[in-house]
């Protein structure tokens, strides 16, 4: 594996005393009619940025990705701009297509975006050449592509799909002694095994079920998973009804709603396995659709790359969502994508701050990437994630994703029909990914 370990500790606390310090500093931010900090009276140049997302598509949709990002200019305009720069937020529709996440990219090169900021594509091949050309950072993109943990032009908030797939697999590890795993069958999905197995450890590797990423019907891939694991419709189960040490991980995007209509179907003459699933493919809306508390979900082990939704450390989003998009369907404060945008912005904007700081007047796209290269100093994203730069000596030694810099996830359970935190604090998924098998050895 290539990649460098960090020297030390990351400057992170998990405690709620910490939690609640870092949300109270942010939260001063939307107070009162005061500018942010590095805000000044005369007004500087503009700063224009781009966020795309896919809309209205068969497969993926991830439409609170630009409007959080609109949002979010509007507040910070409202208040004076960042560093005294206006924010002009570029949105566009990518399609989940590859010539339109190129013409995305063009588009943000045309239009003198320094930045992409908090986005969604899983056509980093398409996307990224364009940028990379142009000397354009993408930050903080949700991390769908592998080229955002491969690109130098590229600074992640959170350790993408292997984190959390590798933390759910940590989170199944401990009862589970057969698990069937049901994900695309794309390119995406065929590392999504490997690294649930990197979780689950000693235990035996998850049984792989592909599944069509547009499919309608999904009901011989939750028979296939449900006799992987020893669950199958007839299946003598025990005093309680349940599989013993049976589990099964759908990770299926927008698509795992229509898994579980299946499932639930098959579910009634099986005996009943144990559900793990990320973030992205089950939330509070899918948990509330399939049933609440008497539904398939209910006890169902999620891994999450940040807070559960009702964390306090949420609060500074949830005004801004009131204050600047009330109504606004598009945008749910529950969304990881929405959450993404929201936390990559922050790191915009406390870049901006360091170069006012510096003096830096001009903001062009090569000194944005110039001060996330340098990281002179940490970001604090009010505890969402732990303290965030991108030197070389912040990389970890993952295969395959070279650019990750936070392994952390948190463990999420669905109790009562709430999904709410398993645990407190995060979970470092680093020595976990470090030491994952790969097909290169």
């Amino acid at each position: 594996m290539t990649g460098r370990r960090r020297p030390s500790p990351r400057p992170f606390a998990h405690g709620p005393a910490a939690a609640v310090t870092c949300t109270a500093v942010i939260a001063s931010l939307l107070s009162g009619c005061g500018s942010l900090p590095g805000a000044e009276s005369g007004e500087r140049e503009p700063v224009t940025v781009m966020t795309w997302a896919p809309e209205g598509t068969r497969t993926t949709n991830m439409p609170g990705m630009p409007a959080m990002a609109q949002a979010y200019a509007r507040w910070v305009n409202s208040r004076g701009g960042i560093a005294g720069h206006r924010l002009k937020v570029l949105t566009c529709n990518e399609h989940d297509d590859s010539v339109e996440a190129t013409r995305c990219a063009q588009r943000a090169v045309d239009a003198g975006a320094v930045a992409v900021v908090g986005s969604y594509s899983r056509w980093g091949q398409s996307f990224m050449s364009p940028l990379e050309v142009a000397g354009i950072p993408y930050i903080g993109g949700y991390g769908a592509s592998a080229e955002e943990f491969a690109s130098p032009l590229s600074y992640p908030v959170n350790g993408g799909p292997a984190a959390l797939l590798a933390g759910n697999g940590r989170q199944l590890a401990g009862d589970c002694r057969r698990v069937a795993l049901v994900r695309p069958d794309t390119v995406e999905g065929d590392q999504m095994p490997g690294l649930l197995d990197a979780g689950l450890g000693s235990r035996p590797p998850a049984a792989d079920v592909k599944a069509p990423e547009d499919g309608t019907d999904y009901s011989p891939q939750v028979a296939a998973a449900l006799k992987a694991v020893g669950a199958a419709p007839g299946s003598s189960p025990a005093a309680n009804g349940t599989a013993p040490g049976a589990c099964l991980n759908a990770s299926l995007g927008d698509h795992t709603d229509t898994f579980f209509d299946a499932f639930r179907r098959l579910q009634e003459d099986s005996p009943k396995v144990r559900i793990g699933s990320v973030l992205g493919s089950v939330d509070q809306s899918l948990v509330d659709r399939t049933g609440g508390a008497s539904g398939p979900l209910e006890g169902a082990d999620i891994t999450g790359w940040y807070p559960a939704a009702n964390d306090p450390r949420w609060g500074p989003m949830r005004r801004v969502i009131t204050q600047e998009a009330f109504g606004d369907t598009r945008i749910d404060p529950a969304d990881p994508g929405v959450q993404t945008t929201w936390i990559a912005y922050t790191v915009l904007g406390a870049v901006l701050r360091q170069l006012a700081d510096q003096g830096v007047r001009d903001i062009t796209a090569h000194a944005l990437q110039t001060a996330l290269d340098r990281g002179e100093r940490a970001i604090d994203t009010g505890g969402l994630t732990p303290k965030l730069r991108w030197r070389d000596d912040d990389m970890l030694a993952v295969a395959d994703f070279p650019r990750i810099v936070n392994a952390d996830v948190t463990y999420q359970v669905v109790r009562d029909g709430q999904l709410v935190a398993a645990q407190e604090g995060f979970a470092d998924l680093t020595r976990t990914l470090e030491q994952r098998r790969t097909d290169d050895y």
